[in-house]
């Protein structure tokens, strides 16, 4: 079976290079340059390689990227869907997000999710297998070379839960950062998880600047329990002091993503007892109206976020809004599908 170069971080790739093909060394970072600089895919337009080395590369190796196999852009703000076919025909999907001064990607670690959160339509597919590193990356990689455009920040944010498939995930950001491959700064990278409490303060040990993003939408177990079923095994105290032993390793501020459900979650009561359970911990909340999802929730009034939000603010927490992108197309938050649109 041949290799898929993809899968190989750069100390794998010289091995293999160098022991496996019994190439000279500096070929590795040749090959490194071609896939992850210049997006070159195919062994025959590596040009600096000689004929013969290329051949030996075709017999013995691949650079598999997934296949695109369809693509939305809203009407209202270019965003842009991507339906990605993986290489036992799973399909995932990934979204690029445009803003005035870089080109951001939502990104998938795993086919399907296991975790059956009420608001979204990804937990509705039920769960199906992990992500490789390899494919986690050749959605960045393809939709570069498709865009002919570097992408400026990455967010695990796709179909999945990243901390699920936590060895394949960390593995895809030290390619992604590795200056020899992607050299994307790690405080572009954003891991957004619904709280694996005990791989929270893994991230904290790890000697990269990534950042981290928590779902958490309720601050109560009992609001939490209703729409996230995860919250049996780690419950929100556990979440928030994974999320402490974190800062305290890492020292960096959390993100608390908030999906605001109206007439459950978006009450003046809800915005305190957030601010309550949040106090000290360094943080920033995103609150986020509700898509259209599985369980029919409305999202509140802006009335109701702005008033929420004033109330989050006025104890002294970050708070945005987070503006809407992706819903006419299903391409926003908790709206990934994964199947052909058509």
């Amino acid at each position: 079976m041949k290799k898929n170069l993809l899968d190989m971080d750069y100390q794998e790739l010289n091995y293999f290079i160098t022991e496996e093909m019994g190439f000279q060394k500096f070929r590795t970072s040749q090959i490194a340059d071609w896939i992850y600089q210049k997006h070159i895919f195919t062994f025959d337009e590596m040009t600096n390689l000689s004929i013969d080395q290329r051949a030996s590369l075709k017999e013995k190796a691949e650079i598999f990227l997934p296949e695109i196999f369809d693509i939305q852009k809203s009407r209202i703000d270019d965003t842009t869907k991507f339906l990605f076919k993986l290489n036992d025909g799973n399909l995932v999907e990934s979204v690029i997000l445009y803003y005035p001064n870089r080109i951001a990607a939502c990104i998938s670690s795993q086919v399907g999710c296991a975790l059956k959160c009420s608001f979204c339509n990804t937990g509705k597919l039920g769960f199906t297998r992990d992500m490789s590193s390899g494919e986690i990356v050749g959605q960045v990689l393809a939709m570069e070379k498709y865009l002919n455009s570097n992408i400026n920040n990455i967010v695990y944010m796709g179909m999945g839960e990243p901390l699920l498939n936590y060895k394949n995930v960390i593995k895809s950001i030290y390619n992604l950062n590795d200056k020899k491959m992607k050299n994307l700064g790690a405080r572009h990278i954003t891991i957004s998880t619904s709280g694996i409490a005990d791989k929270i303060e893994e991230l904290g040990n790890l000697n990269i600047e990534i950042r981290l993003s928590v779902s958490l939408h309720a601050s109560t177990n009992i609001q939490r329990d209703k729409i996230m079923p995860i919250n049996s095994k780690y419950p929100v105290e556990q979440v928030l002091q994974a999320c402490k032993t974190y800062q305290d390793r890492s020292n960096k501020r959390v993100t608390f993503e908030y999906i605001a459900i109206k007439g459950f979650n978006d009450s003046a009561d809800d915005a305190e007892n957030l601010a309550n359970v949040l106090s000290g911990i360094k943080s920033m909340v995103n609150i986020i109206p509700v898509n259209p999802n599985p369980s029919g929730y409305e999202r509140p009034s802006k009335r109701f976020l702005d008033a929420f939000a004033e109330i989050l603010r006025s104890r002294g927490i970050d708070t945005v809004v987070r503006a809407e992108k992706g819903t006419d197309i299903d391409a926003a938050c908790g709206q990934l599908k994964g199947k052909y649109s058509k």
